[in-house]
């Protein structure tokens, strides 16, 4: 390995050269304290910055090993060193000077959920920091001592204030230490106590817009029912208080505009950890909640949706159906299917965002279209056998149908943002009411679990682990480690919302809980593995997803990733979000 000396003197020898003379400095150095490297050089000043990475040596950095010990905690102290990473090294960003992104110094931002990112990975051996540097250059020709600036006065800088224990304020690393433990334990009480979440005494859910995570100042605090409220006592926090939703299905009514909504959108967000100050750090909800919605156009394939569809005029199989446009009926039927498959114990449902005819069909309607004439069995007719059959719990908003009400476990009333348990009463109301009580449709029947997204085209069926060559999409596949040729795909992604592999677009604006666009990258990296390893055709998606986490276990997101992975800008996402990636695909 070199020295960080030797890495002075190269870039000394350099200045003023053109700027592919910065591809030298590639490569390893050390610097007594930590290592630096210099993963990727970018081609001139206005490309995408350079990716570089410091290595802490555990004995330098002296982080006690109680702090990540356990995977919560780990990735919670991970996700505390990125941000105040990112807040020292902001204070030099652009401070060297030069043309394009000269002097740009930056990584990844996080938002108040806490996830598992490469920018930031502990073990063991000590940390690894990833970051982009822009190499300072005037016009196309090096300017090195803006460099030199960079690497050997605000780097060291940043490193020495973050990543030494001893430069931290010891109590606020306990605090992030203790608050993951006490929601991983409030996580574990879920599980216990038959609850689809928990929402603490006095959380904050309104965010200040509809563009904005952070907490709504003057919003009022929110105050647990006293039929639903329980008390924990939390490992550090102590006791606390707050709404337990029990499993079952759980209706949230009211007027508009008084939080209906704001409750759900908290309750899809709690399938993840907050920082402290956001307001639901204490918004915990099982970690398969899955949100559904109807999706217009979307690509369904080989989805068995015949528990909610059946008998279509056209005669088309709806145990095995597809289709590039799905209507809304049809694509909320399939993600229904689909979350199942992923593994989902609670579905999140607003009305707003549903397909009216595959949630609900009322009387009226149901005398004058009978059911012969209906393919569509609602998800009303289907709730409470999912519940019951399968223990998939339901949490629905609702605003103009009152049909829920009959089979609803909880009522939830908001009122100016105050919930409030009408179960009770409105039982009482509905059994005078005279309307026939909703019952469950006949032939409850889930699909078998070994769907295949699909056929196998242009390749041979071949044992695990053997991946065969194709020449679909141009390009040729390679197992993971056989050091065959890599023609990759290429691959683009466009913020949170879609990525594209190869010509293939994959629209993801309405996965609701994929909440930043590091997620995005990975899945991106995913799907590319999984297409030029033939995995869709070959395998159920079922056994894909697995083989993919598999080797993202053994050996992390580079496994399935490229060369960009030693940047910065990948987070990992959801088993849920994984599965939804992979069906939206359309190729």
């Amino acid at each position: 390995m070199k020295s960080a000396q030797d890495l002075r003197r190269l870039l000394e020898s350099i200045d003023r050269k053109g700027y592919p003379a910065y591809k030298d400095t590639r490569g390893s150095y050390d610097f007594t304290d930590y290592v630096l490297s210099i993963d990727h050089v970018q081609g001139d000043p206005f490309a995408s910055p350079s990716k570089l990475s410091v290595f802490i040596p555990l004995q330098r950095a002296a982080y006690p090993s109680g702090y990540f010990d356990a995977p919560h905690k780990q990735t919670a102290l991970e996700d505390y060193l990125v941000r105040q990473f990112c807040q020292e090294i902001a204070k030099y960003n652009f401070k060297a000077k030069g043309s394009g992104k000269s002097g740009l110094i930056a990584t990844s931002h996080p938002g108040p959920e806490i996830l598992s990112r490469t920018a930031c990975e502990c073990s063991i051996k000590g940390i690894t920091a990833r970051f982009e540097a822009g190499f300072p250059a005037n016009g196309r020709t090096i300017n090195s001592g803006e460099l030199i600036k960079i690497l050997f006065d605000f780097l060291p800088r940043c490193v020495k204030t973050v990543f030494y224990y001893k430069n931290r304020p010891a109590q606020e690393v306990k605090a992030v230490s203790d608050l993951a433990e006490d929601q991983y334990f409030i996580r574990c009480e879920l599980e216990r106590l038959g609850l689809v979440s928990f929402v603490a005494d006095g959380s904050i859910l309104p965010r200040e817009s509809g563009i904005s995570s952070r907490p709504m100042k003057g919003s009022v605090p929110f105050q647990s029912p006293d039929s639903l409220r329980m008390e924990l006592n939390l490992p550090h926090g102590g006791r606390i208080t707050g709404m337990g939703l029990r499993r079952g299905i759980t209706l949230i009514v009211g007027g508009g505009y008084h939080g209906k909504s704001t409750l759900l959108k908290a309750l899809e967000s709690g399938v993840y950890n907050h920082v402290a100050g956001d307001g639901r750090e204490y918004v915990i909800t099982d970690s398969t909640a899955m949100k559904l919605r109807a999706e217009d156009g979307r690509s369904v394939q080989n989805v068995d949706i015949s528990l909610f569809i059946n008998d279509l005029p056209n005669k088309k199989d709806t145990r095995c159906f597809s289709t590039e446009d799905a209507s809304g009926s049809t694509s909320q039927a399939a993600a229904v299917i689909e979350g199942i498959e992923a593994g989902s114990r609670v579905f999140l449902i607003d009305e707003d965002t549903s397909a009216t005819n595959f949630m609900v069909r009322d009387d009226l309607m149901q005398k004058i279209i009978s059911r012969d004439q209906e393919p569509i069995t609602p998800f009303i007719e289907r709730a409470r056998d999912l519940y019951e059959k399968s223990g998939i719990s339901t949490v629905m908003v609702a605003g103009s149908s009152g049909a829920y009400f009959y089979i609803a476990d909880t009522i939830l009333q908001m009122d100016c943002y105050e919930p409030l348990d009408i179960t009770d009463k409105t039982k009482a109301f509905c059994s005078g009411y005279g309307v026939e009580p909703i019952t469950s449709a006949p032939g409850f029947l889930l699909p078998s679990g070994g769907r295949r997204l699909l056929s196998n085209k242009g390749g041979s069926q071949t044992a695990p682990g053997n991946y065969v060559s194709s020449n679909r999409g141009n390009y040729r596949g390679r197992g993971p480690r056989d050091g065959g040729r890599d023609e990759r795909i290429k691959v683009k992604v466009y913020g949170k919302d879609s990525l594209q592999i190869g010509k293939s677009p994959v629209d993801l604006r309405f996965v609701e809980q994929l909440i930043d666009s590091e997620q995005t990258n990975s899945l991106a990296q995913m799907l590319r593995y999984c297409v030029e390893h033939q995995l869709l055709e070959r395998y159920t998606l079922k056994d894909t997803v697995s083989m993919l986490l598999k080797e993202i276990q053994k050996g992390g997101l580079a496994a399935v990733g490229d060369s960009s992975y030693a940047a910065c800008g990948f987070s990992m996402p959801r088993i849920q979000e994984i599965f939804a990636c992979l069906n939206r695909y359309r190729n």
